[in-house]
């Protein structure tokens, strides 16, 4: 059964397995919670392809990372795959339980995810019954943790998705991962153009929604030179060095409509995973990922546009204010 649940993952494009043990998960794990008889939990990894990023990578079209690396998996792909797997552990005469992450409900009260747009979230209710994604992977044999709690994966370094099927069918477990590909070298936190990730790799949700979704005036193309007039830090949210809480975020996320969302919930990524392109990029130049392409993801230095239109629109204002014309 196992190799047979191996092959239905690989032919419903998954493209790597793993599976975890019981005894891997703390007692007071989500795991338990959703099944208590659980045996092993089942992890699935879908690669988000390079060409999905090209777009953002290069500056010239944005919506491929979003619709196809993001809501095609989520949406489709992944759950079809989830699917036919646990019809066949049923077919054994075992239960599975799979396991899609629900975008709209956060591990903690006051967070937020980068990829909806956070007044589809449910305030009030905490994912105390949904799994920790990224924990599961490790468990699963999936990947290591890197500085910035991105799984890392030896073919696929960042770029890759999770879904999971819970089951009471005892399987044998794959090994985890010794560390070894994360050298906290930094660079996630120095490719955010928000500064969203801190020197110890703690994410601020709020602040990587504002930059995930374009606040960047020197990574976003679409944006106005009059972007932000109601604010005044309006040059300082452009730089990305402006200071701002959960609720100031909301604000400059609601003056962020540059570029449309994508079908369903999903926001367009105008950062595209900045800090995963640049681990990928340096995972790469060190030789450390196992599958190579014919050319590098990144040839010369990262592209950024002008800020200049941006202060000169301010003293436009400023003169318009101080009744010149």
């Amino acid at each position: 059964m196992r190799q047979e649940i191996i092959d239905t993952a690989l032919k419903f494009d998954a493209d790597i397995v793993g599976f975890a043990p019981a005894s891997r998960f703390d007692k007071d794990d989500a795991v338990f919670k959703i099944f208590p008889n659980a045996k092993t939990v089942i992890g699935l990894g879908f690669r988000v392809l390079r060409g999905e990023y090209r777009g953002v990578e290069e500056g010239t079209t944005y919506y491929q990372y979003t619709t196809m690396g993001v809501e095609n998996l989520e949406e489709t792909v992944m759950p079809l795959a989830l699917l036919k797997i646990s019809t066949l552990i049923e077919e054994y005469g075992y239960e599975a339980m799979p396991q899609r992450r629900n975008q709209l409900i956060m591990s903690e009260e006051n967070e937020t995810n980068p990829e909806v747009d956070y007044n589809d979230i449910y305030r009030g209710i905490t994912a105390e019954n949904q799994i920790d994604f990224d924990k599961c992977a490790v468990l699963c044999g999936l990947g290591e943790r890197g500085l910035s709690g991105a799984v890392l994966n030896d073919d696929y370094g960042p770029f890759l998705r999770y879904c999971f099927i819970i089951t009471d069918a005892e399987l044998d477990p794959t090994p985890m991962y010794e560390p070894h590909i994360c050298d906290k070298c930094g660079e996630c936190i120095k490719g955010c153009p928000g500064h969203a990730i801190d020197e110890n790799g703690n994410v601020d949700s709020w602040r990587c929604a504002v930059y995930y979704n374009g606040g960047n005036g020197s990574k976003n193309p679409f944006m106005p030179p009059d972007a932000f007039p109601d604010f005044d830090n309006r040059l300082d949210i452009i730089n990305g060095t402006a200071e701002f809480d959960a609720e100031e975020a909301k604000e400059i996320l609601d003056s962020i409509y540059f570029y449309p969302p994508a079908k369903h919930y999903y926001r367009t990524s105008i950062c595209g995973r900045a800090c995963d392109r640049a681990c990928y990029i340096h995972l790469e130049e060190k030789g450390i990922l196992k599958k190579s392409f014919k050319k590098k993801f990144r040839s010369g230095e990262d592209w950024k546009l002008s800020t200049k239109q941006f202060e000169t629109q301010k003293r436009e204002k400023e003169w318009h204010f101080s009744g010149r014309t």
